[in-house]
């Protein structure tokens, strides 16, 4: 039986333990790429809820300048240079805190396989050359995942055999009213396309889910959440709905729209994903982060330790499990 280290969910901190023999803290970084609902291409404002800084304000400090989305030149060393600084600048933070000494480089802001191949190239090639970097997380969107990136992908693989490389891919919810909703820009079939291509390369696939998008209901968060188990992915991100400053969603919540969820509320539908979920999966966020600058709301969620606490309490007073009501377990 999977080792969960004491808790009744297979938290990415299990995982790492369990295949590292230690924890590995991520370094978030930003590689100054845009997003197809942001340059024109599907749209100009991006999705819903999506922040100006593209879901990368833990980022490392940016350099001034404009963003590489003005097709940066792989030939310039810079590309390579700014990763390492990113680098070294998310090692300093964690200053004298006693850690494992090895990281996982995350690709965060915006979407990171939208660039020029070669582009692309340098900056994972950057972050997967560093002594202190066990391995590499790429998030991106479903529709910039064609099969020159994964060849690309595959070649780095190998390149490096001993270090990782893994995928999130941002669904948010399987039911297209929704999809429309926060202008995700593409069908679901889209995104099956993508696992498919993905899984057939050997990458692991973390999926990202959001729960408490406006006029969802609970039964339709928990239908996105069971279609995902069945799919048996390495890994989900299951994301609290947060409201954030200068968003659309932002605009639709002081407008009355819509209201968050309770933490009560949420937890007793996190509860109910966790039960639903395949016990090999690996949970890898069961709240989510934002600035507390930019935070409109739910404010109970600022205080992250409080969340997981109460989280724990709650799966075992309802005696829950991960995969305890899992209809298609291994």
């Amino acid at each position: 039986m999977t080792d969960w280290h004491g808790k009744p969910y297979y938290s990415l901190d299990a995982y790492c333990k369990n295949t590292y023999q230690h924890k590995l803290y991520k370094i978030a970084l930003n590689a100054h790429l845009t997003c197809p609902n942001r340059d024109g291409t599907l749209g100009l404002r991006g999705c819903i809820f999506c922040s100006a800084g593209g879901s990368g304000e833990f980022a490392a400090s940016l350099p001034e300048g404009p963003l590489f989305s003005e097709c940066p030149s792989s030939s310039d060393s810079h590309a390579a240079l700014d990763i390492d600084r990113q680098l070294l600048e998310g090692l300093a933070l964690f200053g004298g805190k006693k850690t494992s000494e090895e990281y996982i480089a995350y690709f965060q802001a915006f979407t990171n396989t939208y660039g020029p191949l070669p582009y692309l190239e340098t900056i994972y090639r950057s972050a997967l050359s560093h002594p202190k970097v066990r391995g590499i997380s790429i998030a991106t969107r479903p529709d910039c995942v064609g099969e020159p990136v994964v060849q690309l992908l595959k070649g780095l693989q190998q390149e490096f055999p001993d270090k990782f490389i893994w995928i999130e891919l941002g669904l948010q919810s399987i039911h297209e009213k929704t999809a429309t909703y926060i202008r995700r820009g593409y069908p679901l079939k889209t995104f099956e396309d993508a696992y498919a291509r993905l899984s057939e390369a050997g990458f692991p696939v973390i999926i990202h889910l959001i729960l408490g998008l406006p006029m969802e209901s609970q039964e339709e968060m928990l239908q996105s959440v069971e279609w995902v188990s069945r799919l048996h992915p390495f890994g989900i991100k299951l994301q609290l709905l947060h409201v954030l400053r200068g968003t659309d969603l932002e605009t639709e919540y002081l407008a009355g729209k819509f209201e968050t969820l309770t933490k009560e509320a949420y937890l007793s539908l996190l509860s109910e994903c966790i039960a639903r979920l395949d016990p090999e999966i690996v949970i890898h966020r069961v709240t989510g982060d934002g600035r507390g600058v930019d935070l409109i709301a739910p404010d109970w969620s600022r205080n992250k330790k409080d969340v997981l606490n109460s989280l724990h309490h709650l799966l075992k007073e309802k005696n829950i499990r991960q995969g305890c009501h899992c209809e298609d377990k291994p």
